[in-house]
């Protein structure tokens, strides 16, 4: 969401004839964007304002105005004038103000004014930025984000974001499919709905009131709750990813961050239908304890979360589910522990996100509770919770990936790759990421006619190993898609090789994209005739 905030900050600024640098020193403007979920966010933020402030107000010719340092987005909202103090901000802005940031900088720029700070924290129930079209970072990336949805209404126990990011709104329907669809137009191969509760998304202006009377809203289970009473009519999520995953076939979906009560039924088997919608989902338990969630006033317990589980599971059978936990909460006991390590074991998660509580003004604990758990328990609960995750997802890849043959999308050389040593990175539908051994000069693979080649056998009963002599090589590039073989697993982390070129379209034709028995034997056969001889295996092994 921070990505996105600063996107749409960097529209608003170049559309006001503002220009943007990479050479920090040669700012005369420095805008942080925060977050404010955790006291170590903002603690880093601090950190952050005074090594900007040290090291160019000490350079500063003397007479030169100093440098403008803004804070933006959830720590500027919660603290407010407050970051003034020590002179290390000059600029407050919160994430609902965004607009006025053109005025509020040129006149704290401008050598003619007296005006030394400026703040603008208002919240509002509105503003959706629907009408700024974002400018990214890298206009070259294939993924790109999308909110649709601002605020929360949820008002967990725990949570600040209500307090900094206020209350749920959401952006029409059709001022997103037209994001989406421009976004696609211009080479973007995987977009991510976003939203504080991206799954709750419902759009009641006049058009969609109008379009969709007779809708009506679900939640996963009857033993969800929620604080939020909402009428039927509308658009809502699952309408949204249906429109959004029409607009190509080879457009991957993907959303983030939900809360597990708005997983109706009809939401997860579009996912099951539609390939581009793509089998991850990340489903923020935050305790393992029936008691702790109702402390958390979370609205489910864990036998209400095992059910949507089970009915994930069903209905998606290849799904990766990802997760959040928080260790150490208001009067969390041993035995309420144990409980979450449990559930880890049990539901064995592909990713998770785990964190010692962090107590928060505002909030309902930060009022009625007390953050009693003492901090080195917190962190020994803590290590024991990633522990036990890292324990069962190498387990699990071991099982579930191990030999799979994924469809990757290329995001280009991962980050450790040395000359002499190239790798690749790529993410499977899973949103998984996997590295495969490449060359200085690219990553070479074979063409999609070779899929076809192997898969004629394969269907035929026999092995027909793929000529590499006479196929045609490509070196992929950035937003292509490719078939890999998993041949090792690093925790979540993959390692493979690729096979060949291909699409979303093309691999689920193929017959080898699902998990069921006759799916796991054609790619088993398509493997062999992918085989390499032992020159060739030398060839692509890491270094």
């Amino acid at each position: 969401m921070n990505v996105n905030d600063s996107d749409i900050v960097r529209s608003l600024l170049l559309d006001a004839s503002f220009q943007e640098t990479s050479n920090e020193a040669d700012a005369s403007i420095l805008l942080t964007n925060t977050c404010a979920i955790r006291e170590g966010a903002e603690e880093k933020v601090w950190h952050r304002m005074r090594e900007l402030r040290g090291k160019f107000d000490k350079r500063r010719p003397k007479g030169q105005r100093k440098k403008v340092v803004g804070v933006l987005g959830c720590m500027a909202e919660r603290l407010k004038e407050d970051l003034f103090h020590d002179g290390l901000a000059d600029l407050v802005v919160g994430p609902d103000a965004y607009r006025d940031l053109p005025l509020l900088l040129t006149e704290l720029a401008s050598n003619n004014t007296e005006v030394e700070k400026a703040c603008s924290v208002q919240l509002s129930l509105e503003e959706t930025y629907a009408d700024i079209t974002p400018v990214r970072k890298n206009p070259d990336d294939v993924s790109a984000f999308v909110s649709i949805q601002r605020g929360c209404a949820n008002r967990c126990s725990f949570c600040i974001v209500p307090f900094t990011r206020g209350q749920e709104r959401s952006r029409p329907f059709q001022s997103i499919v037209d994001e989406v669809r421009a976004l696609h137009d211009e080479g973007v191969k995987e977009i991510t709905l976003l939203g504080q509760n991206v799954n709750s998304y419902h759009d009641q202006s006049p058009d969609a009131l109008a379009a969709m009377p007779d809708n009506a809203y679900k939640m996963s289970n009857d033993g969800f709750k929620s604080r939020i009473r909402r009428s039927g009519a509308g658009f809502f999520f699952s309408d949204l990813v249906e429109a959004v995953s029409e607009i190509s076939p080879e457009l991957r979906v993907r959303f983030t961050s939900p809360h597990p009560k708005d997983y109706p039924p009809e939401l997860l088997t579009l996912m099951a239908e539609r390939p581009n919608v793509c089998k991850s989902l990340h489903m923020p338990a935050q305790s393992g304890s029936t008691s702790v969630l109702k402390r958390m006033k979370r609205g489910y317990s864990r036998e209400t979360y095992l059910e949507l589980m089970e009915n994930v599971h069903s209905i998606i059978p290849d799904v990766a589910v990802t997760s959040d936990f928080i260790s150490g909460f208001c009067d969390e006991t041993e035995e309420e522990h144990d409980d979450t390590i449990s559930l880890l074991k049990q539901v064995r998660y592909d990713q998770a996100f785990m964190f010692a509580y962090s107590l928060r003004e505002k909030t309902h604990a930060h009022r009625v509770m007390e953050d009693n758990v003492p901090e080195e328990v917190k962190q020994r609960r803590l290590r024991e919770v990633i522990d036990t995750f890292r324990e069962q997802v190498q387990q699990k890849n071991e099982e579930r990936e191990l030999g799979r043959l994924r469809l990757v999308l290329i995001e280009g050389a991962s980050k450790r790759s040395k000359p002499g040593a190239r790798s690749y990175s790529g993410r499977t539908d899973q949103n998984k990421r996997i590295l495969f051994p490449g060359h200085d000069d690219g990553c070479v693979t074979l063409s999609e006619l070779a899929l076809d080649e192997a898969l004629s056998g394969a269907r035929a009963g026999f092995i027909q190993p793929v000529n590499r002599s006479n196929a045609t090589h490509v070196n992929l590039k950035p937003g292509d898609y490719a078939i890999a073989e998993v041949t090792e697993v690093k925790g979540h982390g993959l390692r493979g090789r690729l096979l060949c070129r291909s699409s979303i379209t093309a691999f689920e034709e193929s017959g080898i994209s699902k998990p069921d028995e006759r799916s796991l034997r054609l790619a088993s056969v398509v493997k062999e005739a992918f085989a390499l001889s032992p020159e060739e295996r030398s060839a692509h092994a890491f270094v």
